[in-house]
């Protein structure tokens, strides 16, 4: 890869078979001290979360029977903001968790690896890997790891169905075959499957802020990165229902802080006749499945992209993975801690002594986002030339473009390439500041998050969160809806 790959929004676009005319109608509200790191992660978040808001303003434009694309509007703030949503979340007053005691990084005998073990089954699966029994304490796994090398506790943990990750440099990233694999792959795999008339959607009239009303959306995803993008989905007016198995519960504040604007629904896909029946009926009537499973785990339920285009011509299929569906390392699970261990970022933004971290679990949210622009995007194509679509982020891809060309080091407050080609100069003081304009931006800090948190009472107590940071034609403001416990709701569509 190049320089050229650097994360820009232009790039985003392009990668999403976006117009390039219609990048004038984006402008940016630039803040020197927004995701601060080595790494270009502000210009990252900023592209991802610029790509996502074209996107639905070009179907919001669509839709509503506009001559012209809404102007769209990126405030580093508020992106900075969002992509650490998790950790601005507060439930009457008590704030969450983030990770588990046991994902963290560990010496071993010849480097470090990444251990990821939120959840109860991974953390077991990770005990029994490296022969501890359940309730190992801290300072049992440290002393058992330091004896092991690194590559044999990646391989021991994944052959138990655990989760860990030796650490690389982007060199070696970059000889491994997975790394390469990654490395050869567009940003955002898209295609087309089967055929299907043109998608027929009813107008909005005149008002695009609800780009995605009319659309059902069967959210089968995790974690955050495909939360995010349903959410988003959700924030532009698609009805959202997030379908788990029953005996797969999400972690509570995690699902809390990307189930706004969604329904939590349970099925058993694998036992008793009903709950399939229930499934297939959500289906029927889907415009969109966006899956977060790692590659191939929900094909047995024909829900791979080939088997929803022959079951639900013109669907659209987006289908998230953290490694991407190629390579050896195709059929692993991952998430963003461990990707960053992979790929190299945690080497880059570390020191001699330690691993280190992006600011931000960028990996997930930036996907999320890319993914959210892919299902718009592949809308917006199939109003025209129909089709089955499908679109394929993946968090190791996402880093190889954080990693691309020489960006590292633009994070750090500098000038960045979008603000050097518009030449900008204008600064501001604080967060709520700033002006911006279809061809230029403003510098500002970062400051106090406050203009982009909220409050709101729901089934689950007073929330405190963050906005969305999707914006054009002046809004969408807030979700309509907040989230509420886990598998509560029934599996219907609204």
């Amino acid at each position: 890869m190049t320089h050229s790959d650097a994360p820009t929004t232009e790039f985003a676009w392009t990668a999403l078979g976006g117009d390039p005319g219609l990048l004038p109608r984006l402008s940016t509200v630039v803040r020197a001290r927004a995701l601060e790191a080595r790494l270009p992660v502000r210009e990252l978040a900023r592209a991802c979360v610029g790509a996502c808001a074209l996107a639905a303003a070009e179907l919001g434009a669509r839709r509503a029977g506009l001559a012209e694309v809404p102007e769209v509007r990126v405030d580093d703030g508020a992106v900075a903001t969002s992509f650490v949503s998790e950790r601005h979340l507060l439930v009457d007053g008590r704030a969450p968790v983030a990770f588990a005691p046991l994902s963290r990084f560990w010496r071993t005998a010849d480097g470090w690896v990444r251990t990821h073990a939120n959840y109860p089954h991974h953390r077991a699966r990770l005990l029994g890997a490296l022969g501890l029994p359940d309730g190992a304490s801290v300072e049992a796994v440290a002393g058992c790891l330091a004896e092991w090398p690194a590559i044999e506790v990646e391989d021991s943990g994944y052959a138990a169905g655990g989760l860990a990750v030796a650490l690389r440099t982007p060199e070696e990233w970059a000889r491994h075959e997975q790394g390469a694999a990654v490395a050869g792959q567009p940003l955002v795999e898209r295609g087309t499957l089967g055929s299907a008339a043109p998608r027929r959607l009813p107008p909005l009239a005149g008002d695009p802020l609800s780009p995605a009303a009319g659309l059902r959306v069967l959210d089968l995803t995790r974690v955050i990165a495909g939360p995010v993008s349903t959410r988003t989905l959700a924030l532009l007016g698609a009805d959202v229902l997030r379908v788990d198995p029953p005996g797969l519960p999400e972690l509570a504040d995690q699902h809390t802080d990307t189930g706004f604007g969604k329904r939590s629904a349970t099925l058993d896909l694998t036992a008793g006749r009903h709950d399939r029946q229930v499934f297939e009926e959500l289906l029927a009537s889907a415009d969109v499945v966006v899956t977060g499973y790692r590659p191939g785990a929900l094909d047995r339920f024909g829900l791979s992209a080939e088997a929803l285009a022959e079951r639900r011509p013109g669907i659209v299929v987006g289908q998230l993975s953290a490694w991407g569906a190629y390579g050896p390392w195709g059929g692993r699970r991952g998430f963003d801690s461990l990707v960053q261990v992979a790929t190299g970022i945690a080497a880059l933004e570390g020191s001699e002594e330690k691993p280190g971290a992006l600011p931000a679990q960028a990996l997930d949210h930036g996907t999320g986002y890319l993914l959210a622009a892919g299902v718009l995007r592949a809308v917006t194509e199939g109003l025209d030339e129909g089709g089955t679509r499908f679109v394929r982020p993946a968090l190791a891809r996402t880093a190889a473009w954080l990693t691309a060309g020489d960006g590292a080091g633009a994070g750090r407050g500098g000038a960045t390439a979008e603000a050097s080609r518009s030449g900008a100069t204008a600064a501001a003081s604080g967060p709520s500041e700033g002006s911006c304009s279809d061809s230029g931006s403003a510098e500002a800090s970062h400051g106090d998050p406050a203009p982009w948190l909220a409050e709101a009472d729901s089934a689950l107590g007073r929330l405190r969160y963050a906005l969305p940071p999707v914006s054009f034609a002046g809004g969408p403001g807030d979700w309509s809806r907040p989230p509420g416990p886990w598998g509560a709701d029934s599996p219907r569509w609204v």
